[in-house]
């Protein structure tokens, strides 16, 4: 990787909003229906969608996860869990009505997203900041109308950036899928942070458990 790509990719990301990750719950809710979106983002998607909740009620994000994921044959890489997926597959929609912050503190636009999969780099810059390699770029809808578009990893990252609207992309984290073992379900692991954990529908017909930090606040 270019030593110009900024540092946040670095950094295991999340939404860190005010209200506490206890008592948060995630529900069913319905298609997603955004017109901002492409035909091709809204038809790729499962019919129903999750809402993760705060104790007081207030929407952390709504998440549509993608209808049939495409995924490859698993592989042996240091550091990552999610092998069975390529390059910036898209794996879902996130919608964030009140915006938020990533852990270092970047403030995070409201918005509609995708979520595309990427692998942070090796580089020492990178070590010692999350326990996976494995994230999950957003970009912003309206920047991304094709779920079958394949991007390299510099080029997926100067479109993440808009997310922010600085020049730092900004992912998500994604963790162990051992939390996925009663998904839907949203849960605070070890550090404080909120998990949300689902199982994606693979176009082969299987299910992949999925698990990825929605909101905390990294340890200094």
């Amino acid at each position: 990787m270019a030593r110009s790509i900024p540092a946040l990719l670095l950094v295991v990301a999340a939404l860190s909003l005010s209200a506490s990750a206890q008592g948060s719950k995630v529900e069913t809710i319905g298609a997603f229906a955004d017109q901002g979106a492409s035909e091709s983002v809204r038809s790729a998607l499962e019919a129903k969608g999750y809402r993760v909740t705060s104790a007081d009620g207030s929407i952390v994000c709504e998440i549509w996860l993608r209808s049939a994921v495409p995924t490859q044959p698993k592989k042996d890489v240091s550091g990552a869990i999610y092998t069975e997926l390529g390059d910036a597959t898209v794996v879902g929609v996130v919608s964030l009505p009140k915006g938020g912050n990533d852990y270092r503190g970047q403030g995070i636009k409201s918005g509609v997203y995708t979520l595309r999969y990427a692998l942070h780099p090796t580089d020492g810059n990178h070590m010692g900041i999350s326990t996976y390699r494995d994230f999950l770029l957003l970009v912003p809808v309206a920047a991304d109308p094709d779920v079958s578009a394949t991007f390299k990893f510099e080029d997926l990252a100067k479109m993440s950036a808009k997310s922010a609207g600085t020049n730092h992309p900004t992912p998500f984290s994604l963790v162990s899928p051992e939390a996925a073992k009663s998904a839907p379900s949203v849960s605070e692991n070890e550090h404080g942070h909120l998990v949300f954990a689902a199982k994606l529908k693979t176009r082969g017909g299987g299910e992949m458990p999925i698990a990825f930090i929605v909101k905390g606040i990294a340890e200094q």
